[in-house]
């Protein structure tokens, strides 16, 4: 039993048992990882510097092109722009939220136990959190997978693998270049992205669209619909 099992149990409506970890280019993947995890930060100074190192980088391993849009983002308008641009879009909208238990529990009392869980995944590796920060934080969990616990943390993302198509198809339908890096991060993971918001409600085990029906379009989230009435 994985860690991960230990700590979180079965996978539940909403999240994949993620099975057994198997990467056949770590490299690679750990590059995606740290890079997409840059790319879905809050833009500042720095990340500004970064941008040609991380060029170079997926470039290296086949991936720039997939990124070019969103590299371009950042510079395509002055950093206080983009700054507004991303607070809206990631802060104020739960639409492209980054927080992956969001997607699965809502602010219910269960999404407590799994933010719980993902510390203690966190601190087994001797790894600090910043205490302003959630740990189902996105680029927290691509920098933990990449840099700590490629193991651990592939359980991690490929658990919450539907949250992450839900934010990507998010982002894409809205039209922000961001869901390329998310795309970046779902090509580490095993198989072929869901094309849309049904199939990725089957892969978290919701059954067909059906069950979608009299729900808040605008409510992209994996909850029941109970659970939803009551967020």
């Amino acid at each position: 039993m994985s860690l991960l099992e230990k700590l979180l149990g079965r996978a539940g409506k909403g999240t994949l048992d993620p099975g057994a970890h198997h990467d056949p280019d770590p490299r690679r993947s750990a590059v995606l990882r740290q890079a997409a995890a840059v790319l879905l930060g809050y833009p500042d100074g720095q990340l500004l510097e970064r941008l040609p190192v991380l060029r170079a980088a997926l470039a290296e391993v086949g991936a720039a092109d997939g990124v070019a849009e969103l590299l371009d983002w950042f510079t395509a308008r002055p950093l206080e722009q983009v700054q507004a641009d991303y607070v809206q879009e990631f802060d104020l909208s739960r639409r492209h939220s980054l927080h992956l238990t969001y997607w699965t529990d809502g602010d219910t009392r269960r999404r407590g136990e799994a933010l719980a869980a993902f510390k203690q995944v966190y601190r087994a590796h001797g790894a600090e959190l910043d205490a302003a920060e959630l740990p189902d934080y996105l680029p927290l969990v691509l920098e933990f997978t990449a840099t700590v616990s490629p193991g651990d943390g592939w359980e991690l993302l490929q658990r919450y693998r539907p949250s992450l198509e839900l934010l990507r198809l998010s982002l894409r339908d809205d039209g922000l270049p961001h869901h390329r890096a998310v795309a970046l991060v779902c090509s580490t993971l095993p198989g072929v992205s869901p094309e849309d918001r049904e199939a990725v409600m089957r892969m978290a085990g919701y059954g067909p669209p059906t069950e979608s029906v009299g729900l808040d379009p605008y409510d992209p989230r994996l909850l029941p619909l109970t659970e939803r009435n009551q967020g």
